[in-house]
């Protein structure tokens, strides 16, 4: 049987381990660890994700959680490889703040404790963090941390270059006030974690421990958790249940069973097995649909699943007039949408509403019978568009071709 960290390990979960005797620590089940974020926005995303889940299969074995967020790093921004990031109000930052929290605390069950260091950094004066922290680092330490250095022929501000002190001390007030030993973050964040526990052993002379998980990313290199360049959020009124399935259900193959590994509580066994199906009969992916039915019941709970796939199979089945008005808003979230307000031809309604670029197209369509009404064929140029076509007198969906939808909505 496999100790935790050689879990950790076999699921593809550490890239970098700072202290010789980390695996001990981690296998005993009993210590208290963070991870971070900045609340750059009001919800986390998928990308986020994959730390959460690793910070909850830490704290099922019996270690203690607790997620900081940066109401006082996010004051200033994390640097980015290329360009300083933009400023946010402290109004949008406590507003964002209060969104990660409730998710956060729902993921765990309220069983993480959830800081924000701004409490500890609001009546901080200068010249006592000065003293307190930036005489133990060293500029040339700070020099050769590797965002820092990417920056340097960009230009970086004070600010972001001060960042790593700032985070570096958030580890050592948990440390100091919480026993919390060890930090668990994305790659990205090493050279901060490292920050920490270098602080801790000057200022204090004890140890601390760090590890971080590879960035996840798919089969082209781009992160895990966008779609179209859009990110994929936790929260289901941003990006619903039916988009996080429809993004899950269409992985790479070849990336699936990794992600079951980063992503799920699934055994050695179960994914194995799992593997073996999707292998000889990869076109029931039923690798994919496990992947989504962890992650969808885990943020969302078990009945968002069910209707998520409920709206997919219907889809499919090309059945859209048996969808009710709160799935048809699931199942589009996104898609650009018009009002009309009065009937018209349908002729006119496909140009005006830009589905078609004019009448003679529209017509063209028409007879080759490429548009359809609530996933009804339509081949009658002299139809009338009326409230009574539309589900629960509201909704049209207008399907051009095998792909383009628009949703219509009488006002």
């Amino acid at each position: 049987m496999m100790t935790l960290f050689e879990e950790l390990k076999w699921r593809g979960l550490v890239k970098d381990t700072a202290g010789d005797d980390i695996a001990d620590k981690i296998n005993s089940g009993n210590i208290t660890f963070y991870w971070g974020t900045d609340p750059t926005a009001d919800s986390l995303h998928l990308g986020h994700y994959s730390s959460l889940v690793t910070a909850k299969r830490l704290a099922k074995a019996g270690h203690h959680p607790i997620l900081l967020c940066g109401g006082a790093t996010g004051l200033i921004g994390d640097p980015r490889p290329t360009a300083e990031r933009e400023i946010i109000s402290k109004e949008t930052l406590n507003k964002n703040l209060e969104g990660i929290k409730k998710q956060v605390e729902k993921i765990f069950e309220g069983k993480a404790e959830v800081v924000n260091n701004y409490d500890w950094f609001k009546g901080y004066e200068v010249t006592d963090f000065l003293r307190d922290v930036g005489k133990y680092i060293n500029i040339n330490y700070m020099l050769d941390k590797d965002i820092i250095r990417r920056r340097l022929d960009s230009g970086i501000t004070f600010a972001e270059f001060t960042y790593t002190l700032i985070q570096g001390y958030d580890f050592l007030h948990l440390f100091e006030t919480k026993n919390c030993i060890m930090q668990v973050e994305g790659s990205d964040q090493w050279g901060n974690i490292t920050t920490g526990i270098d602080l801790i052993r000057k200022k204090l002379g004890k140890q601390a421990y760090g590890f971080t998980m590879p960035l996840v990313l798919d089969k082209y290199g781009h992160k895990f958790g966008k779609s179209e360049g859009n990110a994929l959020w936790l929260d289901r009124n941003k990006t619903s249940s039916y988009e996080l399935y429809q993004y899950l259900i269409n992985v790479d193959d070849e990336m699936v069973i990794d992600y079951l590994k980063i992503f799920t509580f699934l055994t050695k066994e179960e994914i194995e097995e799992l593997d073996q199906k999707n292998k000889e009969h990869p076109e029931l992916r039923e690798a994919h649909k496990m992947l989504a039915k962890c992650i969808i019941t885990d943020l969302h709970g078990e009945e968002a699943y069910l209707e998520a796939v409920q709206i997919s199979d219907t889809l499919f089945r090309g059945d859209i007039s048996s969808l009710s008005g709160k799935e048809i808003e699931a199942a589009f979230h996104g898609l650009p949408r018009k009002e009309l307000h009065e009937e018209k031809n349908i002729v006119d309604f496909l140009v005006e509403f830009g589905i078609c670029s004019s009448k003679r197209e529209a017509r063209e369509f028409l007879s080759n019978g490429s548009i359809l009404l609530n996933g009804k064929k339509v081949e009658d140029v002299h139809l009338m568009i009326t409230r009574s076509l539309a589900i629960e007198g509201k909704y049209l969906v207008v399907r051009r071709g095998k792909k383009k939808y628009y949703i219509v909505i009488f006002s």
